[in-house]
């Protein structure tokens, strides 16, 4: 049977399990790791997003 962990363990537990070497990817000398460059990716296309998305309108203040 197997343990039911308790809930402070559930809530702080990783959502896949991260008990093995991580995968690396080789372009020529360059070797990075896949969840590295998915963060790179994602702050790029955070950034991107961010000088394409229009500011938000303001009040006009006739004062």
């Amino acid at each position: 049977m197997p343990s039911v962990r308790p809930l402070p363990g559930r809530l702080l537990a990783a959502p896949i399990d991260l008990n093995h070497p991580g995968a690396y990817l080789h372009w020529g000398v360059i070797q990075i790791s896949v969840a590295n460059l998915l963060v790179i990716g994602l702050m790029v296309l955070v950034f991107v997003a961010a000088l394409l998305l229009p500011f938000p309108k303001g009040r006009d203040r006739d004062e």
